[in-house]
């Protein structure tokens, strides 16, 4: 029942009800078939802005495609590394299992031993010689409860150790398939690791194909205009299909964190607001590793998350009130259109994508689809 109404709550939350909807929502499922509308609309207004804008020659599609490839390939190589270290820890564990099992075992074979020791020393047919010695009933009665207890003990003891074998037995089956599951890991990684270098020279051809077109820093910063150009077409786009939903995004408090939002990644600032060329004119340049995992500054739902002409890898976060962050230039995405996300939830990871040639992540904050200084926003460091 707690489940539900957590449901309600984020289709709630997503179309921008009111608190009392909750009871006057007629069925769940009606609120869920809403909030997959919802998503799909978002979803469906990403693809024809990535149909309809298409990079403007040859080189640029081209990018496009090796470092959306590079992407996925990225993605999947963190999966299986993923897989391995959980694979990993579950082979630890079964090792560890196993002592135990084994050490158990041999308590129970070690006890059994002295069990029948002390049945042994009775002698082979302890029951005759009970019914020969009949001149003491007493003793009687006490050595064949004894015998009784004996036999019992033996028989859970002998139980114990068949179900202590029948554990061992389980335990090395489920080791072997760990075991065989990581060699088919192994094999993927190396195939997707060949995949990846393969792309990664691929890429480095096509960046130095597109600088090569730029014979001098005016070309190159004429190329780099309409790069931002091109892009802000697209970011008015996007805030079009947007205002062609039927509900206005809901409210985050965004407004209320002004001055204290944490930074999406640590690193240093290579370029700051209106101080960068090109697309980077209107937000941060934060320098950091390639990989680095990339947060969400504020919760909000995830209106794109696309390759995008001098971005790269892009996703935007819509936090409400008409505010906005921008993610750019990220090695892959971990969320997906549509997907809500809370403060500090990772969003992808830093990366070279758009042509760039040293990691970096390109942080924005737009207001109203007019950019703002993200210093004002985050937290002073």
């Amino acid at each position: 029942m707690r489940r539900g109404r957590a449901r309600l709550a984020v289709a709630a939350l997503v179309l921008g009800l009111a608190p009392g909807w909750l009871a006057a929502q007629p069925s769940e499922r009606e609120a869920r078939e809403r909030l997959d509308a919802i998503g799909t609309a978002i979803e469906a207004a990403s693809q024809r802005l990535s149909a309809t804008r298409a990079a403007q020659d040859e080189a640029t599609r081209a990018l496009r495609e090796v470092e959306t490839a590079l992407a996925d390939t990225h993605r999947r190589l963190d999966a299986i590394q993923a897989e391995r270290r959980r694979l990993g820890t579950e082979l630890a564990e079964l090792a560890t299992q196993r002592e135990s099992l084994e050490a158990e075992r041999e308590d129970q074979v070690a006890a059994l031993g002295a069990q029948l020791d002390a049945l042994y020393r009775l002698g082979l047919t302890p029951q005759l010689k009970l019914l020969l010695n009949q001149d003491d009933p007493s003793r009687l009665d006490r050595l064949q409860t004894y015998l009784n207890h004996l036999a019992r003990a033996r028989h859970a003891r002998l139980d114990a150790i068949a179900e202590l074998d029948a554990a061992l037995a389980a335990n090395q089956r489920e080791r072997r398939e760990r075991g065989e599951r990581l060699d088919v890991l192994a094999d993927e990684l190396a195939e997707r690791s060949a995949e990846l270098a393969h792309r990664l020279a691929e890429r480095e051809e096509l960046v130095a194909e597109l600088e090569a077109r730029h014979g001098s820093t005016r070309a190159r910063l004429a190329a780099l205009e309409r790069d931002r150009e091109a892009a802000e077409q697209r970011l008015a786009a996007v805030r079009e299909e947007l205002a062609r939903l039927e509900r206005p995004p809901p409210s985050t408090a965004i407004d209320e964190t002004r001055g204290e939002l944490p930074w999406p990644v640590e690193g240093r600032i290579a370029a700051r607001f209106r101080a960068g060329d090109g697309v980077h004119r209107n937000g941060l340049v934060i320098r950091a590793g390639e990989g680095t995992p990339v947060t969400a500054v504020h919760p909000g739902r995830v209106v794109f998350a696309d390759w995008m002409r001098g971005f790269g890898n892009l996703l935007i976060l819509d936090h409400g009130d008409q505010v906005m962050t921008l993610y750019a230039h990220l090695q892959h995405f971990e969320a997906a259109v549509g997907e809500a996300l809370s403060r500090g939830d990772t969003l992808g990871a830093v990366g070279v994508s758009g042509g760039q040639r040293e990691a970096a992540l390109y942080f924005e904050v737009r207001r109203g689809g007019e950019p703002i200084d993200p210093q004002a926003w985050i937290a002073t460091r």
